[in-house]
């Protein structure tokens, strides 16, 4: 199967995107394609036969990703697979790749991978990396409902069916949108343990627009994507876990304020999932209201 990668990057981690792209260059089999974008930003000097698009604005995380699919043809049809990969991350092993080509030739409903990403000192993954409610051991690979979104490879098969990613989401929530629509149409979604990107120890915070976006994200989400009785419930348990977290009062102002933005702003077409889907995501353990 042919394998593509896509990476975007600010322009701003240019050892590290170097070192990412050596660590693709050095997969096992046939070469990897791999597209860089730069988001808002020039892209960094890459090695020769490494791809760029350079965009005069940045379009967030999922826009960017949606560029560079296309890059491979409408919805990445002239590659079988693509990575995605944050570009200061790093291929732990050089199997990788191959790895998912025979996962994806294996199961022909498999439609998307979860990578395990590391820190590279320590080694440890933190649980929020590990896409299921049972995460204490994240070593233990399992079939799963969403997906990290700096380190997966999806059959492109998938975004010709289902679309790629919702552009207007900007940063958070848009793995899982793409992989309800994946699900309801059928599709697989696999963590692999074995599959390892090293990534740097990070909070999700650190980003100035994180509670407001995930907040807004939350409800577009939902009403995207829920079946209209399941709609309160989610955001009604998602508003109580954030109170019980006690976030700081400007985070909590920020998440209020998104969580405002996300109802009173349009979120793109309503498509809500089956309720066999529904049924699916219960019985793989993360029912669809958390």
């Amino acid at each position: 199967m042919r394998v593509g990668a896509v990476v975007i990057t600010m322009g701003n981690r240019p050892e590290e995107l170097r070192a990412l792209l050596e660590s693709v260059a050095k997969q096992d089999g046939d070469p990897v394609d791999v597209v860089v974008v730069g988001n808002g930003s020039p892209v960094p000097e890459v090695p020769v036969g490494v791809r760029t698009v350079e965009l005069p604005e940045n379009l967030g995380i999922p826009g960017g990703r949606n560029v560079g699919i296309e890059a491979f043809g409408p919805s990445g049809r002239d590659v079988d697979i693509l990575l995605f990969l944050d570009d200061d991350g790093l291929l732990a092993r050089t199997d990788t790749a191959q790895l998912c080509r025979q996962a994806f030739e294996a199961d022909p409903r498999l439609g998307i991978i979860s990578f395990r990403i590391a820190d590279p000192d320590t080694g440890v993954t933190q649980r929020r990396h590990v896409p299921r409610l049972r995460a204490s051991d994240p070593l233990r690979s399992s079939r799963v409902t969403t997906f990290l979104g700096g380190a997966n490879a999806v059959r492109t098969q998938v975004f010709a069916e289902v679309g790629g990613l919702p552009d207007e989401f900007f940063y958070a929530h848009e793995e899982t949108d793409l992989a309800w629509r994946a699900l309801d149409a059928g599709w697989l979604i696999d963590y692999r343990s074995d599959m390892v990107l090293h990534h740097p120890t990070t909070a999700p915070s650190r980003h100035a627009v994180y509670h407001r976006m995930v907040a807004r994200n939350r409800v577009w989400l939902a009403r995207r994507n829920l079946p209209a009785a399941l709609v309160p419930v989610y955001l009604g348990i998602w508003l109580a876990l954030t109170l019980l977290r006690r976030p700081s009062r400007p985070a909590l102002r920020a998440w209020f304020g998104g969580f405002r933005e996300g109802w009173t702003s349009p979120c793109g077409p309503r498509r809500p999932m089956k309720w066999r889907t529904v049924w699916r995501l219960t019985r793989l353990g993360r029912p669809p209201v958390i």
